[in-house]
């Protein structure tokens, strides 16, 4: 959909993770999504840091600060940026500030070819429905309670529907993939992929291609009651994203 979707696990050690959407972008501006919790200039210009680190020119990366409980509305500046990069924080928030706009979105972004990139919760909320957090699946850890966004039970919200299956991030880093596991073996959501820190999948259709320095995990129904099975892939290595089950 629109000018290409890249999914950014997070993690600010490998600039060349941004190169996709630069590419993508044509050289044009890079509209920055923050949930603003009081810090938001600082985060953009973390944010606008990487994207020079990674290739971009000075003036590219755009501030787009949305106050923490606001609404994120696209309006006419979306269809004059060459793409656009939700950022990274409280997950629940970012779905909260998407919410009433998510069809709008993302029939502007098709409609003029924009790239899309989403890091960590940007790229959690890429999905048609979205693992927004939580740390236990019927009252059973399945993930870090630090990792939790602020939830308890694995929770489950509309997203932007941009790719078909769920994300979860930072996978080997804060032990998230266990988290997707629950959700996938549940039943909560189809299949799903979870992406290191510093790793991009670049989504083309149904395949991806594994950029960056980690690994992407693969998370389908095995078939059997209440499973589920995982296949990683290496930078460099294409991944396939369609819904048969992995073998």
């Amino acid at each position: 959909m629109g000018g290409g979707t890249f999914l950014i696990g997070g993690g600010w050690d490998a600039p060349e993770v941004y190169g996709p959407l630069l590419r993508a972008s044509g050289g044009g501006r890079i509209g920055c999504v923050i949930v603003d919790e009081g810090d938001g200039e600082e985060q953009f210009a973390r944010y606008a840091e990487a994207l020079r680190s990674a290739g971009a020119g000075a003036g590219t990366a755009v501030p787009l600060l949305v106050p923490l409980g606001k609404r994120f509305e696209p309006g006419p500046l979306v269809g004059g940026l060459g793409g656009l990069l939700v950022c990274g924080g409280l997950t629940p928030a970012y779905q909260d500030a998407f919410a009433e706009c998510a069809g709008r979105l993302t029939g502007r972004l098709a409609e003029r070819g924009i790239p899309y990139a989403g890091f960590s919760a940007g790229a959690v909320l890429a999905a048609r429905r979205a693992v927004v957090g939580g740390w236990l699946a019927d009252g059973v850890p399945v993930c870090p309670p630090d990792t939790a966004e602020d939830l308890e039970e694995v929770e489950v919200r509309p997203g932007l529907g941009l790719v078909p299956f769920s994300v979860d991030v930072h996978a080997a880093q804060w032990g998230t993939l266990g988290r997707l596991v629950a959700a996938v073996s549940q039943g909560s959501v189809p299949y799903g992929v979870a992406i290191d820190e510093n790793t991009v999948l670049e989504v083309t259709g149904a395949t991806g291609r594994v950029g960056g320095r980690g690994r992407v995990h693969v998370v389908r129904p095995s078939g059997a009651a209440a499973g589920a099975a995982v296949r990683s892939y290496a930078p460099g290595e294409s991944v396939p994203l369609g819904q048969p089950p992995l073998p």
